[in-house]
């Protein structure tokens, strides 16, 4: 990968840019995709932010190669702390837990003044940040499910606006799965939630051998009612709890 040919699931990041955004690339590693951002004039101009020192040096020498350092910024820093408020309008974040890019949001949500648009890659847990969107008044207007290189990635646009407008009646289970990407269940899509289903009937049957059951039990709970809503996204109805 380099900044002329980016991974499938950094093209589908780059692709949901608006057109002429300032952008911030939060944990940018080689600033591949701002640099590619800015280079092919999606982005105007763009913040590469970065927390260990060498991604930040491979960030800054990416930058420099390219003779964009007038349009890359390459900054040292947690999170949003790299930017001001209404210092860009679009922010990405991708190759991250679900739960990291839901806590950088978090802490950095007065940074977020100003901003657009949000375009968010978890590698897991892309629940975390739909509740995170909900609960803080971003709508999600844009979802994405794709595989490369035997992995499963999600990629979700949003901006401020109505939060409840995506979701319907089924809730917890558009939460968990998303709400676009259930109404179009595509293969993708399945072969995730299959997997997923597969590995929470592992966590019940090891959870049958553990020393400490109270603990397994409460344990045991949440994985069943996780597994309820898996079952119920890929079967398109309600299941009998196992």
């Amino acid at each position: 990968m380099n900044i002329n040919q980016l991974s499938k699931r950094l093209m589908a990041v780059a692709s949901r840019i608006p057109a002429g955004a300032v952008i911030a690339d939060i944990g940018s590693d080689h600033a591949y995709l701002p640099c590619y951002a800015v280079q092919r004039g999606v982005a105007a101009q763009a913040v590469a932010g970065e927390v260990a020192d060498g991604p930040l040096q491979a960030a800054k020498q990416q930058v420099q190669a390219a003779g964009l350092e007038e349009k890359i910024a390459v900054r040292k820093g947690n999170g949003l702390e790299v930017i001001a408020a209404g210092e860009v309008d679009c922010v990405t974040i991708a190759g991250m837990g679900g739960p990291l890019i839901t806590s950088i949001l978090n802490e950095g949500k007065e940074k977020l003044v100003g901003v657009k648009r949000l375009v968010l890659q978890p590698n897991l847990r892309a629940d975390h940040i739909r509740r995170w969107l909900l609960m803080n008044g971003w709508q999600l207007i844009d979802e994405e499910i794709m595989e490369e290189d035997g992995k499963i990635y999600e990629i979700l646009t949003a901006e401020q606006g109505d939060a409840d407008k995506p979701y319907g009646k089924r809730k917890e289970v558009e939460l968990l799965t998303g709400p676009m990407l259930l109404a179009e269940k595509s293969d993708v899509f399945l072969k995730k939630w299959r997997r997923e289903a597969d590995q929470l009937e592992v966590v019940l049957e090891n959870l049958k051998k553990a020393e400490d059951q109270q603990a397994a039990d409460q344990k045991r709970q949440s994985v069943l009612q996780e597994l309820q809503l898996i079952k119920e996204a890929i079967n398109g109805e309600e299941n009998e709890r196992t």
